[in-house]
């Protein structure tokens, strides 16, 4: 199965009826930044969906920094973006690919079987010469029919009986930098350290350069793991964990979820452990 694009297959596609392009650019640092360099200059046709406003739901007790959305309102904002079943759709952001990697699982989620990231993300198509525009897309009119895929998440409660009775499988993933999991550093969360039992597998080092590392490539960093095992990917806040998601995918693993709460919800319960 393919789950990414090259920027020459976009640049060849642009335009057509049955495509639909997503600008998810996003800064934690900056919230705002990603619509407004969306305002600023984008691919042609492409709509905004930011982490904040449009890929998460706001932020209560527990659940994370980013919690899932709220299904029906992602459902009228993905219809307002002219998205239906038939429809092959495009995300990208700057290049980090884990925005991008976040609309793609969330659109997946819920039933869409053709969504893409665009290896690169802007960065490489404004690299390449390929022109951006400041025209803002007419909203569009579309019926999606959500049917979610409850086998891609993983609960709290999920979470939870794997590290009380100390289950080796499902295997969870830690997605974070090394130095987060070991709890050396901690620039976000209150509580340093991993959720006990994760092993740890940087996201960043499915990518090179922007793009998506192959699936042969994908292979050999999940090596150790059994094709036929279920296995749970987390992080910090249910983003930068899709980008393995994604990853696991292309290396051939079927039984993949995501803790989309992930350590910043862990950590919200007080008697939840920590490693």
């Amino acid at each position: 199965m393919q789950f990414v694009v090259d920027k020459e297959w976009l640049y060849d596609h642009l335009g057509d009826e049955d495509i639909v392009v997503v600008d998810c650019r996003f800064e934690l640092s900056h919230p705002e930044l990603g619509e407004k360099l969306y305002l600023e200059s984008h691919i042609q046709g492409a709509f905004y969906f930011g982490l904040e406003k449009q890929l998460s739901a706001p932020i209560s007790q527990h659940g994370g920094r980013h919690p899932l959305p709220d299904i029906a309102q992602f459902q009228l904002e993905i219809e307002k973006a002219g998205i239906d079943l038939r429809k092959t759709v495009i995300a990208y952001d700057d290049g980090s690919c884990q925005y991008a990697s976040r609309f793609w699982w969330l659109l997946t989620y819920v039933g869409h079987d053709k969504v893409y990231v665009l290896n690169e993300g802007l960065n490489g198509w404004i690299k390449a010469g390929y022109p951006v525009t400041n025209e803002i897309p007419t909203p569009k009119s579309a019926e999606f029919a959500i049917s979610l895929r409850k086998e891609m998440l993983a609960s709290i409660e999920d979470v939870k009986e794997i590290v009380s009775k100390r289950m080796k499988s499902p295997v969870l993933i830690d997605s974070r930098a090394e130095a987060r999991y070991l709890g050396k550093t901690e620039p976000i969360d209150r509580i340093p350290g991993h959720i006990p039992g994760a092993v740890n597998k940087f996201w960043e080092d499915g990518l090179h350069q922007g793009s998506f590392k192959n699936s042969d490539e994908q292979k050999r960093r999940f090596s150790e793991f059994n094709p036929e095992e279920p296995l749970i990917v987390y992080c910090g806040s249910g983003v930068s964990a899709t980008p393995n998601f994604i990853a696991l995918k292309m290396a051939g693993y079927q039984h993949i979820k995501l803790y989309v709460g992930s350590y910043s919800d862990w950590i919200s319960y007080e008697d939840n452990p920590v490693e």
